[in-house]
């Protein structure tokens, strides 16, 4: 019987894992990079054991130190979570070497099934071996792990070499695996795959259909089960594909098989081997734990014949610190505070005041709702979601929001086309045009400018905010009785926490959080200007500026100081959060200036390069 597991991750799948067992009382071990010293997983952890070090490669990649920090700690046992090493058949073997009990499928099936071309030739395809205009658009993808990294869409044969590029790039950072393929790309198809959990006595459960189509970058944003839509037939034949791939490597544990739906038609496209991100909306559907009925499978149990009955609808939204409007670009800084509904799951590995850094994935939170019908379902999810109290960095909150409400996703007639078509109308601003005032009157609290005998109104104060891009000004003033007044507007309440306004007779309440010059009231977020810009945040034109903290990791070929350069042309690519982003030229003309060096750390707003446009 287990009684201490350690789980080779981070973050929130770490805390999920923790959370059951808890509850099934047996011990729990962390491990932690230096970048996670203080992280909620280290803290709620019964022990936690460092891992020198803050990349990947050298912490959570590093299967010998990961089994030393199990037996040290007394753990028996070791849970690996979903990315990093899970899908590694070294250390699925390590971990049972050491005479530890691996919580995952037997290291064979790993290895049958964890490279993409492996698992492709089992079932009879194989990725294309050379790449003409014919075959195009084609994908470049990782042959290990999953969640979008080491992934491009080519649909210029001039750039398939850069891509395959970057996409080993990207795979040996996240994976430790470097191993790229090419297959066709199918536009616009649906993504749709199946649960799957097996015993060692013969067992093997297909629970249901989840759809994953709303996607960015190739990871998945939104998620659902079943997934809507399919006929019977298909869903049969789904299912019965899933689990012959799985009986085919005697497949143990849980595990996943992903297809890319096109009508009726079903394209395989991998088999997961370990947990996936999304399975809490199966966990909903089925009133089970699958993280428990994996230590249980690990412990040699034996499922029932046939899984429970599934009931209702659950869907997941994943909430990141990025930007959607900005190329998702990742963002960092302090998560003031997280606070979502209760009537919804939320799985995280956050708290309030925990930093969101550079160095690993943007998930912050996943929020799960379950209800008898789909419609029901979303409407909890977004409702929650719009409710949320979700203060520090940007993220794609807002967007989620929309996601759910739209026509395409409420009818399910969503495909993984969805934010390339639907992307700009979902991030168009629409900000409260009454929170800068809020905002103002929440600052203003208590500061009022009157002495005793003073019996003049005061002349109207004014205060600026960057809402959206844009700048607003909002005016207000100080009643003889210490009130506060604005134009066209009646201020019922001012706190510094809450403001209530009533505009054209609707009564508006807006909670209100200042956190240096950042302000969010309600669901908007400001920032405060300064009365008199400063100059010497002012660039000259073609400066190129990071748009997130990173690494500089490569420079293009031949670019330097007065180089000749064309609009959207490469000029260097920076990694953040486990992803390469590349910053190309604004405009044809000349590379004046070079700033920055491969290796070099940036934060926001560094200056990298400058380019002088032509004419």
């Amino acid at each position: 019987m287990i009684t201490s597991v350690l789980v080779a991750n981070r973050g929130e799948i770490a805390c999920r894992v923790f959370r059951t067992c808890r509850e099934l009382g047996i011990r729990t071990v962390a491990v932690y990079s230096d970048a996670d010293d203080n992280a909620l997983h280290a803290r709620v952890a019964d022990t936690a054991v460092r891992l020198p070090g803050a990349a990947p490669a050298d912490t959570y990649l590093r299967g010998d130190l990961i089994v030393r920090a199990a037996l040290a700690a007394g753990a028996d046992a070791v849970h690996p979570g979903y990315g990093f090493l899970s899908e590694n058949p070294g250390f699925a073997r390590a971990v049972l070497d050491a005479g530890l009990a691996w919580i995952g499928p037997p290291p064979e099936a790993i290895e049958a099934m964890a490279s993409k071309t492996r698992a492709k030739e089992l079932l009879g395809l194989t990725p294309l071996r050379e790449v003409t205009e014919a075959d195009l658009p084609v994908l470049v993808k990782a042959a290990a792990g999953g969640g979008g990294r080491g992934m491009r869409v080519v649909r210029r044969l001039t750039d398939l070499e850069r891509e395959l590029a970057a996409a080993r790039a990207e795979a040996r950072a996240a994976f430790g695996d470097d191993e790229v393929f090419v297959e066709p790309y199918v536009e616009d198809g649906r993504h749709v795959e199946v649960q799957l959990l097996a015993d060692t006595h013969g067992t093997v459960w297909a629970l249901g259909t989840r759809d994953c189509s709303l996607q960015r970058r190739h990871q998945k944003v939104v998620e659902e089960a079943p997934a809507p839509g399919l006929s019977f037939e298909l869903t049969q034949e789904l299912h019965e594909t899933a689990v012959r791939a799985a009986r085919a490597v005697g497949y143990r544990g849980a595990g996943t098989v992903e297809f890319l739906v096109t009508g009726d038609r079903a394209h395989f496209l991998e088999m997961n081997t370990r947990l996936q991100v999304e399975h809490p909306v199966t966990e909903a559907v089925f009133g089970i734990d699958l993280v428990a009925l994996q230590i249980r499978v690990a412990e040699g149990h034996a499922l029932d014949d046939e899984p429970p009955p599934a009931r209702g609808h659950a869907v997941e939204a994943r909430l990141y610190a990025e930007d959607p409007a900005h190329h998702w670009a990742p963002q960092t800084g302090t998560l003031h505070r997280l606070a979502v509904p209760d009537t919804v799951r939320l799985d995280t590995g956050y708290t309030d005041g925990d930093p969101v850094g550079v160095h690993y994935d943007p998930l912050i939170a996943k929020a799960v709702a379950h209800a008898p019908t789909r419609a029901e379902a979303i409407r909890k999810l977004s409702g929650a979601l719009e409710r949320a109290a979700v203060h520090g960095p940007v993220t794609n909150r807002d967007l989620l929001v929309r996601s759910l409400r739209h026509e395409e996703f409420t009818s399910g007639r969503m495909d993984t086309g969805f934010y390339g078509r639907h992307l700009a109308e979902l991030t168009a601003p629409a900000p409260d045009p009454y929170a800068p005032l809020a905002a103002a009157l929440a600052d203003a609290h208590g500061r009022s400018r009157f002495g005793g005998w003073r019996n003049l109104p005061s002349q109207p104060q004014t205060k600026r905010y960057a809402m959206a891009g844009e700048e607003h000004e909002v005016r207000y003033r100080h009643t003889r009785a210490g009130r506060l007044e604005a134009d066209g507007v009646r201020v019922l309440h001012a706190d510094a926490r809450r403001v209530v306004l009533e505009a054209d007779g609707v009564r508006r309440t807006y909670p209100v959080a200042r956190y240096g010059d950042d302000v969010h009231v309600g669901g908007t977020i400001l920032r405060a200007l300064p009365r008199f810009p400063d100059p010497a945040a002012q660039h000259a034109p073609g400066s190129l500026l990071a748009p997130m903290p990173g690494t500089v990791v490569r420079i293009a070929d031949g670019v330097s100081g007065g180089t000749a350069v064309r609009a959207g042309q490469p000029l260097l690519w920076l990694e953040a959060m486990k992803m390469q982003h590349q910053i190309t030229a604004p405009a044809t003309g000349t590379l004046d200036a070079l700033h920055v060096s491969p290796g070099q750390q940036v934060e926001v707003g560094t200056l990298l390069a400058v380019v002088t446009a032509a004419g």
